[in-house]
């Protein structure tokens, strides 16, 4: 289950507050983690989701890169020569 709600904090910006379910031991393993870090709950799972996010992206494009190599017949060793041609048209 999962809620969400929004927080208006005393600098005007918005939070959302969500309450996720985890195993106790789940817990027990983030907050020994948060507590060795010096870091709260909320700042380790906010660190976590910008990871998730951030390799989903990264997952996008590299599959976006591969449709491309297949569609335009690309080999890496072209890789290099392409990238030398557009730094040095753009140092104009």
């Amino acid at each position: 289950m999962l809620r969400v709600r929004t927080l208006q904090t005393k600098t005007s910006r918005s939070t959302k507050l969500i309450t996720i379910s985890v195993f106790p031991e789940f817990m027990r393993k983030v907050d020994k983690l948060a507590k060795k870090e010096n870091r709260t709950r909320s700042e380790m799972w906010r660190e976590v989701m910008r990871q998730y996010i951030a390799e989903k992206e990264l997952r996008r494009l590299q599959n976006y890169g591969v449709r491309k190599v297949k569609k335009t017949g690309l080999k890496e060793s072209d890789v290099q020569s392409i990238v030398d041609k557009y730094r040095a048209s753009t140092k104009k």
